[in-house]
C-alpha cells in the first residue's frame, strides 16, 4: 500500500510488505507447524499440478481435451529438454525434473494473481528447491561413479601446475551452485513484484494522472508473465545441466 506521510508531507510506499510471511488464522507467532500464506499458496500450486497433470489426463483420448493438450504439451517439452541435455541416462530422472518445473512454473504464475502470494519470491523456498537439486545430483553422482565423480573437478587438459588451482575454483563453483540457483529465481520474481507495487502506490495517489503508472503496471505485468515462464525454464534447465554431471561423462 502507498500512504501519505502527514508528518513530512511525503509519500510512503512499502513494496516489500507483500513478501511478509503471515499466519493464516491470525496472530503473530509462527512455529514450524503454523499454516501461513506461504504454505497455503504452495498447497494451491500442488493442487493445480494435480488437477492439470492427474485429473486432466485421467480420461485420455485420441482426440485430447484442452486440459489434456496442455498437460501433454508440458510433458513433451520437459521430456525433450531432459533427454537433450542429460542424455538417455538422465531420462530416468524425468519425473523429478517434471515435478520441479511444474511446481516452480505454477507457483510463479499463481503469484501474479492479485492479492496472492509469490512463494518462489522467498529465498527460503527457492533455496530449499536448489539444495534438493544439489544433494540429489551429488548423491547420484557418487553412487553412479564413486570416486570417479570427483574427476569433474580435475581439469586434465590444463597444464599440470594450474590443475590444483583450477580444481579449487571448480570446487568452490560447485558448492556455490545452490546459492546462485536460488537467488536467480527468487531475485527476479521479487524485483518484478516490487516494481509493480511501487507503480501501484503512485497510481493510488495521482488522481487523473494515474493513467501513466497504470499503463506502466500493465506493461510490467506482461513482462512478469514472461519472466515467470522463463525463470521456471532456467531453473529446470540448470537442474538438467547439473544432473548431466552426475550421469554423463566428464569433459575436461
Amino acid at each position: 500500500m502507498a500512504t501519505e506521510d502527514h508528518a513530512t508531507g511525503g509519500l510512503e510506499i512499502h513494496p516489500m510488505d507483500q513478501f511478509i510471511v503471515k499466519p493464516l488464522f491470525g496472530g503473530d507467532y509462527i512455529a514450524w507447524y503454523t499454516p501461513t500464506n506461504v504454505t497455503f499458496w504452495m498447497a494451491v500450486a500442488v493442487l493445480a499440478i494435480t488437477v492439470l497433470m492427474v485429473l486432466g489426463t485421467s480420461r485420455r483420448s485420441v482426440i485430447p481435451s484442452r486440459t489434456q493438450s496442455v498437460a501433454e504439451l508440458f510433458y513433451g517439452f520437459i521430456y525433450n529438454m531432459v533427454e537433450e541435455v542429460t542424455g538417455h541416462e538422465g531420462v530416468k530422472f524425468f519425473p523429478y525434473v517434471m515435478t520441479l518445473f511444474m511446481f516452480v512454473f505454477l507457483s510463479n504464475m499463481l503469484g501474479l494473481i492479485p492479492t496472492s502470494f509469490t512463494t518462489t519470491a522467498h529465498f527460503a523456498v527457492t533455496a530449499t528447491l536448489a539444495l534438493l537439486v544439489f544433494f540429489a545430483v551429488t548423491i547420484v553422482g557418487l553412487v553412479r561413479k564413486g570416486p570417479g565423480f570427483l574427476a569433474m573437478f580435475w581439469v586434465s587438459s590444463a597444464p599440470l601446475a594450474l590443475r590444483p588451482i583450477l580444481a579449487l575454483i571448480e570446487l568452490i563453483s560447485y558448492f556455490v551452485r545452490p546459492l546462485s540457483h536460488s537467488i536467480r529465481l527468487g531475485g527476479n520474481l521479487m524485483a518484478g513484484h516490487a516494481v509493480i507495487k511501487v507503480f501501484a502506490g503512485f497510481a493510488g495517489v495521482m488522481g487523473v494522472a494515474s493513467v501513466v503508472p497504470i499503463a506502466a503496471i500493465v506493461a510490467i505485468y506482461g513482462l512478469e508473465l514472461l519472466v515467470a515462464a522463463v525463470q521456471a525454464y532456467v531453473f529446470t534447465i540448470l537442474t538438467c545441466v547439473y544432473l548431466r554431471d552426475a550421469v554423463g561423462e566428464a569433459h575436461h
